[in-house]
C-alpha cells in the first residue's frame, strides 16, 4: 500500500471540517488540527484548508518525519499501522509502541538488544526490526502489527477512562480500526 493510499484512507475517515465541542484539539479539516496547520504554514480559515495541503502535512509530518517510509521498506503492513497510530496519537507514541513491542518480542534480548524507549525510529530501532523480521519473517510482521494495534487500543480505552468526554469518540476510534 502506498503512502498516497494511506493518506486517502485517513482523509476519508476524518472527513471535512469538524469542530466538535468535546474535542480538545479544536477545529479540524481532513483530520488536521488548527495547531498543526498553523505550524506547517497554513494561515487561512480551517474550513478552507485544501486537501492537498492536508495530504502534504500527513506525508511530511506523520510518514517521513518519524521514518515510517524506512519501516515500510521492511514491513509495509506494520508501517501502515504505525501511520494510523502517528496520525491519531502522535509520531512519538507510534515509535514508542514499536520499540515496546520489539522489546517484548526479542525473547529476553536473545534476538537483539533491548531498545531505549526514546520514541524515535533511528538506526537501533531499524536494526532491531531487521533482526526481528529476519528471525520471524512475514508472520512476524503480522504479530508485530497486532502488538502495536493492541497498544493503540489500550491507549484509546485509557484516554476515555481518564476523560469521560472522550467516550463520545471511543466507539469511532475503535471501529475505524476493524479490518
Amino acid at each position: 500500500m502506498t503512502i498516497a493510499t494511506l493518506i486517502d484512507q485517513v482523509i476519508a475517515r476524518e472527513g471535512g471540517y469538524v469542530d466538535h465541542p468535546a474535542d480538545r484539539g479544536g477545529a479540524t479539516r481532513w483530520g488536521i488540527t488548527t495547531a498543526v496547520a498553523r505550524a506547517n504554514g497554513y494561515h487561512g480559515r480551517m474550513r478552507d484548508l485544501p486537501r492537498g495541503v492536508a495530504a502534504a502535512i500527513y506525508e511530511a509530518i506523520y510518514w517521513r518525519g518519524p521514518g515510517l517510509d524506512r519501516v515500510a521498506a521492511r514491513a509495509p503492513r506494520l508501517a501502515a499501522e504505525l501511520f494510523d497510530t502517528a496520525v491519531n496519537m502522535g509520531t512519538g507514541v507510534a515509535a514508542g509502541f514499536l520499540q515496546r513491542a520489539l522489546n517484548a518480542l526479542n525473547r529476553g534480548a536473545n534476538d537483539y538488544p533491548d531498545l531505549a524507549i526514546d520514541q524515535a525510529i533511528g538506526p537501533r530501532t531499524l536494526a532491531a526490526l531487521d533482526a526481528f523480521l529476519a528471525r520471524r519473517g512475514r508472520e512476524g510482521e503480522a504479530v508485530l502489527t497486532r502488538a502495536v494495534d493492541a497498544l493503540q487500543g489500550e491507549r484509546y480505552l485509557a484516554i476515555a477512562e481518564r476523560r469521560p468526554a472522550n467516550e463520545a469518540f471511543l466507539y469511532g476510534w475503535l471501529a475505524e480500526r476493524i479490518g
